[in-house]
């Protein structure tokens, strides 16, 4: 009988004791453990059960934890003595900024002193214990969400001091979602204080700690060092890039139709792959995000699960107000295509809107791009990737996230509904009024002349018209005739008829384009020289219900000719 799926647990003693639904991570603890890292910070998207490995870490070394035997009773750790000899022996810190999601310094502040606060509540014992003098009771009890900033810095510090002193050991320190307050304070800037802020308390606990036997952070960005760890001493860094832990965070797809078969869903293993396989870590190719699989395992249904789990704004954000060529790339990697880029995995948040590649190596931390194929230039001693979109859930999702940016304009529906009747005179108007509202955030480029200017319209129309997939197949910058359309919409219904579109920028310099009509009418003619008509006639739809069009465009400007 297949046990429970669970959704949402991320307590690993909530998960054994109720016989919840797990994938075996415990040899994760014996790798750790045997590394030797003093302080190790690993990098996974959101969702990769980062949270439930950091709480299988403290049910597993915690002394709160001794002699529970029986939460690892049958895993993987247990098969080994030495480590059954480990369990509930080490004083271990283990907090979380996974909450810190404010819009102002204060409150997130307030909030990080509140976390503190309840640590010192829960080992509130060490005040009656005859351990700490009383200077030490003094700052003890000066641990509230009110404390100033060099009592708060220190906090994690001087806890490890007398806990490590109550307890003759050292303790192991366990920050999951270390930066997230980091990602909120960028987007609504006041990434300065902040900064200074976890920079001090970040030095206290983890350089300056005599007390520290181990300590793990877990995010789904590598900060960079300059901003955040230019005080720490080379902490061991893991990101999706690296080898190590590879299988840790995630499920292989063995552990995937290992689950299939229990849930008696065998039979779905190539669509489940389709949609949620695709995730690379090191040199692992072969990840699926968690949250995904447990959900299909409940509902039965294939969906966007882990896309829809939090915000994408910062994504989006970058995307949508990004440079052309940011939308140029991107649009690549919605029609299926690679880019290949040099990542530089330590991300600086203050270079996301100057340098593209930043962008990037967000989008790859957290899990909306993968490593198609790593190439070492000698020149640079850096890598290059070859990146594409994750998979097809992380598809859908950015076409919605597009979707949404139209759906802003009160005109979209509009124009959808123009183009469906064959309205030529309705579409320019609802065009133009789109384009109008739409590109004042879109960045259009200046001039025809710049590297493939007619991509960004190319993408902009592909969006517009995402919503009608339910009743056309889309296709886009394919091979007919003798050349390669840039939009073909089939019909999937018999009797509709067929769309061709083509974009053209207009190019003043050009004699047949002083105006908007020339270009247009230069769209028009390609697609009749081109014969772009083919595909669609030889998928059976006759030449009198295929219906092109050539848009024209210029800035915020558009003029839409056809012909049948």
């Amino acid at each position: 009988m297949a046990r429970k799926t669970g959704i949402g647990h991320q307590n690993f003693e909530k998960i054994r004791v109720r016989d919840i639904f797990y994938v075996d991570k415990t040899d994760f603890i014996r790798e750790w453990w045997e590394a030797e890292d003093e302080v190790t910070m690993v990098t996974r998207p959101r969702r990769f059960g980062k949270t439930l490995n950091m709480s299988m870490l403290e049910a597993f070394f915690s002394v709160e934890y001794a002699g529970r035997a029986e939460l690892f009773e049958g895993l993987s750790i247990w098969k080994n003595e030495k480590y059954r000899a480990l369990q509930g022996t080490y004083p271990v810190i283990a907090l979380s900024f996974a909450d810190i999601k404010d819009q102002e310094y204060e409150t997130a502040r307030e909030k990080i002193c509140q976390i503190l606060s309840n640590l010192y509540s829960k080992n509130e014992f060490l005040l009656e214990s005859g351990c700490l003098n009383e200077k030490e009771k003094k700052f003890f009890e000066n641990v509230t969400a009110e404390m100033n900033d060099a009592t708060a810095t220190m906090a994690i510090h001087q806890l490890s001091l007398y806990l490590s002193r109550y307890y003759e050991k050292n303790v192991i320190i366990l920050l999951d979602e270390y930066d997230t307050p980091m990602q909120e304070a960028y987007v609504n800037g006041y990434w300065e204080r902040l900064l200074s802020f976890m920079r001090s308390m970040f030095n206290s606990a983890f350089k300056t700690n005599p007390y520290l036997e181990r300590a793990l952070m877990t995010g789904i960005t590598r900060v960079s060092k300059e901003s955040i760890f230019s005080d720490l001493n080379n902490p061991e860094v893991v990101t999706a890039t690296s080898n190590k832990y590879e299988e840790v965070f995630g499920f292989t797809e063995r552990e995937v139709f290992a689950a299939l078969e229990e849930f008696g869903l065998s039979n779905k293993k190539q669509e489940v792959r389709a949609w949620y396989d695709g995730f690379t870590f090191g040199k692992r190719k072969d990840i699926y995000n968690p949250w995904s699989i447990i959900n299909y395992l409940d509902k039965k249904e294939l969906g966007i699960y882990w896309a829809n789990t939090s915000s994408n704004s910062l994504i989006g954000k970058l995307i949508k107000e990004g440079k052309p060529e940011v939308k140029r790339t991107f649009e690549t990697l919605m029609q299926g295509g690679t880019i290949e880029v040099e990542i530089d995995e330590q991300i600086v948040y203050s270079q996301l809107t100057v340098k593209e590649t930043a962008i990037w190596s967000l989008m790859l931390a957290g899990g909306y791009l993968k490593v198609v194929e790593t190439k070492f230039i000698e020149k640079t001693g850096r890598a290059c990737y070859e990146l594409s979109l994750t998979n097809k859930e992380v598809q859908v999702m950015f076409e919605d996230m597009v979707r949404d940016w139209f759906h802003e304009s009160d005109y979209y529906n509009e124009f959808i509904r123009a183009l469906l009747l064959g309205d030529l005179k309705a579409m320019n108007v609802y065009m133009n009024k789109v384009s109008s509202e739409v590109f004042s955030y879109f960045d259009t480029g200046k001039k025809p002349s710049e590297a493939e200017p007619e991509r960004f319209y190319h993408g902009f129309v592909l969006g517009l018209i995402a919503e009608l997939s339910d009743k056309y197949t889309i296709t886009s910058n394919r091979e007919s005739g003798f050349g390669r359309y840039d939009v073909m919409l089939e019909p999937r219904k018999e009797g509709d008829d067929g769309i061709i579109l083509e974009f053209k920028v207009q190019d003043a310099d050009d004699e047949q384009e002083k105006e908007l009509a020339g270009t247009v009418e230069a769209a028009l003619k390609q697609i009749e020289e081109k014969a772009y008509e083919t595909a669609l006639m030889a998928k059976g739809v006759p030449k009198e219900r295929i219906r092109k069009y050539g848009f024209a465009f210029c800035g915020k400007k558009v003029l839409i000719g056809s012909r049948k």
